[in-house]
């Protein structure tokens, strides 16, 4: 009865998700709706798709690093400049499906500039875009021409920044024609320059109309409003200028509009000079519609935000000069490194989205929503080497202990970082959980994943809990440190929480309330310091409230920490005579294992009560694992049986008794050190990580790999397996997350499928050949491309069998290939099938026992189709094999010229169908002159064989006369056709 019920092996796990380096450095756009972001990953941009977390496509650059890109307000093209000083101009696809090819540029500028591009602003018409270079030269570009309509020189340094200046006034009937642009550089003034063509002219096409001065330092962002009246330009000096760009002379004006008229009639005015206290990367005014919570909207109001050093964006009443809110968390304590990694380089603001994108220094991309000033996504750019990884269930309620559908909705990173990064399973919305001073180096999951333990290089290790807030179960929630845990003397490398839910034997109560039966039990923690130490929980709860969360970010951090429990050590113990790696509890919470680096791996007993005296904990040592070559670096209990499994440097992963400690079973296979373990299947099944980038699944019992996952470059450091089984996670020092899908039971679907497809068409076969319908048989058996059955059909219409069976019949007429029916097929066969047969036929050829049939179809080809029929069926097929590669764009050509590119790829597909002839062709030649050869040397000796009959035949019987002679020389004629048929035969 136990085999029926046992579970199906899982045999195969197909590649679900990635989450690879989104943006390591250089530039992000966004396009307005906030859909699509784009980033630049090495020498590369990519575009992804930000609510699906998924990868578009990549643009294919010129292997330099990207220095500055935009994106049109339409979202139709991408602007990149690169440090080889080219620009390169594409289409931004409008489908949402990811493509696997490049994306080729449209244009290519070898050099568009002197020096290299910083800036670069698309206009609000999507026509034109300028773009600013080191040397101080701004450069208006026409995107769809690609040429240069205006140039701008006299900037003091590298320009700093852009902004298009096209009024609109809704109140009035006529939109006035103005143009303007505005720039910034490190001489600290603000230029501005009108682009209409007549003043363009007037002024000689370089002089501005106006110079502002009154920063000190670099102004880093510039924005106009959309009535063009403000301007605000905020820089590296802490303060934001107001300036009133539309203040005019009344009568010049009106006259002039050329020469030293236009000049004076244009004059601005610095407004207003507001401190922001911190150095300005980024500022720019928010729409005047705009709908901020606490805060009235209308037209007479003028808000900007602003983006800085100190990671916050905030929103500012331009008029009154004060904060509004701020955007972000303030975080007071860290050191210089850190706060410099936190700063904002760039903020982007999407109107339609009511959203402002921060862009921070450690490679972070943050949406903040201004209509609920929070947080509503998180792009992690760059993760560096992840170390561990662990499901979460964030939202699983207290009630729920079966699997559910809010379990495994998160996954937890540690990465070479002290900030635990915590992920949507579904999306690429991440969270930052702060707290550690060090670098995380594991992680565990406590009360089926409704709370996190994390142990550091700072000696402690944490526990944390969701905050409880109103967000739906995508949104992924913020985390607080509930529980600290001191003591340890040096970097906490393991940790292990109990595996029972809740500390009761009840478990939790009906009514879901705290109560003395919710929470958790105790946890262990394993050092460099060789000692493994247990800590009491039962203090620490299973979420932190979000009023807490509320003061934590308006108080100091040093108050939030007060409210985490400090947990009291239980009992500890010297347990190796080096490092420990791995730790790991039983599901019953009575076994303790340890693995280090000294080859062992220890079992222990856990003594675990608590009264209303207080808790106790003990371990007690059972027994020593031995047996490992190398350190131990993971240790995980069966599930189902009580047996250990250890991953060790010495490339092998063991299995071990818990009765007797001995080793049962050894899995080998792995090329390098062997780094994570896990259960699947109720211990029918292992699933490991390695040093050689590999994750293998095994089947116990055999001892032997099921299965082997690639998609890794580096160490796989992190392994977890969700709760229903269906799911592993791997991470690898490469930066790399992958999330594996069992697919065994649809490749098992699939095979019975493809197999029954296959009996069908063998089936139907059969019936076309029962039924001597040549035509559909041919056609069926190069389809199915079995050359075998096709080697059987033609060699049985020529067998003697075949002409006796239809001698009762009617004559047949003539025929190259022993049936009418069949010339006929071979006539009108389509044009690849043709190249097929003939490949066949070249195979058929190379072999003396198959050549007889293929010189027959071989030579009922040339009979029945012309020499230019061959060499087109082979063009018709070089054209079928290649039509996904034209449609998708021929990777080999760059011109963008439709018309060219169809061209060259026609060119293509016709020499490589004449290349393939010229092939076939010198592999039949010289197999059939040696066939040639051979019938020869058999007809040679078909003769010496009459010769010697016939001297036989006259030596015995020369003296019986001439009757004698002719019957003699009637029997040697029969001979000779004899052996004539056989010749045939032979060929």
């Amino acid at each position: 009865m136990d085999a029926v019920h046992r579970p199906k092996l899982k045999t195969a796990f197909k590649k679900a998700r990635v989450v690879a380096p989104l943006h390591t450095a250089g530039p992000v756009a966004v396009t307005p709706d906030g859909s699509r972001l784009v980033t630049c990953v090495g020498e590369e941009a990519l575009l992804t798709d930000v609510k699906a977390g998924v990868e578009i496509c990549r643009f294919a650059g010129d292997t330099e690093s990207i220095t500055s890109l935009c994106i049109t307000p339409s979202a139709s093209h991408l602007l990149l400049f690169t440090s080889s000083l080219s620009l390169r101009i594409y289409e931004i696809p409008t489908s949402s499906i990811p493509q696997t090819k490049h994306v080729k540029p449209i244009r290519v500028i070898a050099r568009a500039h002197d020096a290299p591009v910083h800036v670069c602003k698309a206009d609000p018409t999507s026509t034109y875009f300028a773009s600013g270079s080191a040397d101080g030269v701004v450069k208006v570009w026409d995107i769809q021409r690609g040429y240069v309509t205006h140039l701008f020189k006299g900037h003091g340094g590298v320009v700093s920044a852009l902004a298009f200046n096209y009024p609109f006034d809704p109140s009035s009937v006529v939109r006035e024609q103005k143009m303007q642009l505005i720039t910034a550089s490190v001489d600290t003034r603000i230029r501005i320059f009108d682009l209409s063509a007549a003043a363009t002219r007037a002024s000689g096409g370089s002089k501005p109309e106006a110079v502002l001065e009154g920063h000190v330092s670099v102004p880093r962002g510039l924005d106009v409003s959309p009535d063009g009246k403000w301007l605000v330009s905020g820089g590296r000096d802490a303060v934001v200028l107001v300036w009133d760009i539309s203040s005019k002379a009344s009568s010049p004006a009106k006259k002039s509009t050329k020469g030293k008229g236009k000049e004076t009639a244009f004059a601005p005015v610095l407004h207003k000079t507001i401190p922001v206290l911190e150095r300005v990367e980024a500022v720019g005014l928010l729409h005047p519609d705009e709908d901020l919570a606490g805060a009235p909207s209308g037209p007479g109001k003028l808000r900007f935000y602003t983006g800085g050093e100190k990671g916050l964006v905030r929103i500012w009443d331009a008029r009154e000069g004060t904060v509004l809110f701020t955007l972000g968390q303030e975080q007071s304590e860290g050191t210089e490194d850190q706060e410099e990694q936190r700063q904002i380089v760039d903020a982007i603001y999407l109107p339609a989205a009511s959203t402002v994108v921060s862009v921070h220094a450690d490679q972070n991309i943050l949406f903040h929503s201004l209509s609920t000033q929070t947080l509503s996504r998180q792009l992690i750019g760059f993760n560096d080497e992840i170390i561990d990884a662990t499901f979460l269930s964030p939202h699983l309620p207290l009630q729920a202990s079966a699997p559910s559908a809010l379990a495994d909705t998160h996954v937890a990173l540690a990465t070479n970082s002290s900030l635990i990064r915590v992920y949507s399973t579904s999306s690429l919305d991440a969270r930052l959980v702060a707290g550690h001073s060090e670098i995380v180096l594991c992680l565990d999951r406590g009360a089926q994943g409704r709370v996190l333990a994390s142990g550091s290089k700072d000696r402690s290790a944490r526990i944390w809990a969701p905050v409880r807030a109103r967000a739906g179960v995508d949104a992924v929630p913020e985390w607080r440190c509930v529980g600290i845990c001191e003591g340890h003397a040096e970097s906490v490398g393991a940790v292990a929480m109990s595996r029972k839910a809740f500390a009761g034997e009840g478990g939790p109560s009906a009514s879901g309330s705290a109560s003395g039966t919710e929470g958790l039990r105790f946890m262990f923690t394993g050092s460099q310091d060789r000692t493994i130490k247990m800590w009491d929980l039962s203090a620490v709860p299973l979420s932190a409230s979000s009023a807490d969360a509320e003061d934590d970010g308006e108080e100091e951090e040093g108050a939030g920490e007060a409210r985490a429990v400090k947990c009291k050590s239980l009992t500890t113990h010297k347990a190796h005579d080096k490092d420990i790696n791995a730790l790991d509890v039983a599901p019953n919470d009575r076994l303790l294992v340890s693995g280090s680096q000294d080859r062992t791996a220890k079992v222990w007993e856990i003594e675990y009560s608590s009264t209303g005296a207080g808790v106790r904990g003990e371990l007690r040592l059972l027994g020593t694992c031995k047996g490992h070559k190398r350190g131990v670096w993971c240790v995980r209990f069966g599930r189902a049986e009580r047996v250990l499994a250890t991953g060790s440097g010495d490339k092998t992963v063991k299995l071990w008794s818990l009765d007797d400690f001995t080793c049962v079973k050894t899995f080998e296979g792995h090329t390098n050190s062997v780094l994570r373990v896990d259960f699947l299947n109720a211990g029918m099944q292992l699933v490991s990580s390695a040093s050689d980038g590999l994750v293998k699944l095994w089947n116990v019992r055999e001892e032997e790999c099921a299965a082997t996952m690639d998609n890794h470059e580096d160490k796989v450091w992190a392994l977890a397996v969700s709760s229903d089984e269906s799911t592993i996670v791997s991470g690898a020092a490469d930066s790399v997350v992958t999330f594996w899908q069992d697919c065994t039971e649809e490749q098992q679907v699939e095979k019975e499928t493809q197999r029954a497809q296959l009996v069908e068409k063998e089936q139907d076969l059969q019936n076309y050949l029962a039924l001597h319908d040549y035509r559909n048989a041919i056609l069926l058996a190069l389809n199915m491309g079995q050359p075998g059955r096709l080697h059987a059909l033609f060699a049985a219409l020529a067998s003697p069998a075949s002409s006796s069976d239809s001698s009762s019949e009617e004559p047949r007429a003539p025929s190259h290939t022993g049936h009418p029916a069949v010339d006929e097929v071979l006539r009108t066969l389509p044009g690849a099938d043709l190249a097929r047969l003939l490949r066949y036929v070249r195979d058929w050829n190379a072999r003396a026992r198959t050549s007889g049939v293929a010189q027959r179809v071989l030579h009922a080809v040339v009979k029945l189709r012309a020499a230019a029929d061959i060499a087109r069926a082979f063009d018709d097929e070089a054209a079928f094999t290649s039509a996904a590669i034209t449609l998708s764009g021929d990777d080999a050509d760059d011109d963008p010229e439709v018309g060219v590119r169809g061209e060259e790829v026609q060119e293509g597909k016709e020499g490589r169908g004449t290349t393939a002839l010229k092939e076939l062709l010198d592999a039949l030649i010289p197999y059939t002159e040696r066939h040639l050869t051979r019938m020869e040397k058999l007809l040679q000796d078909s003769y010496v064989v009459e010769h010697l009959l016939s001297e036989m035949d006259d030596g015995l019987f020369g003296e019986l006369g001439d009757d004698a002679d002719e019957e003699a020389a009637d029997v040697g004629g029969g001979m000779a056709m004899d052996i004539d048929r056989a010749i045939g035969l032979a060929a």
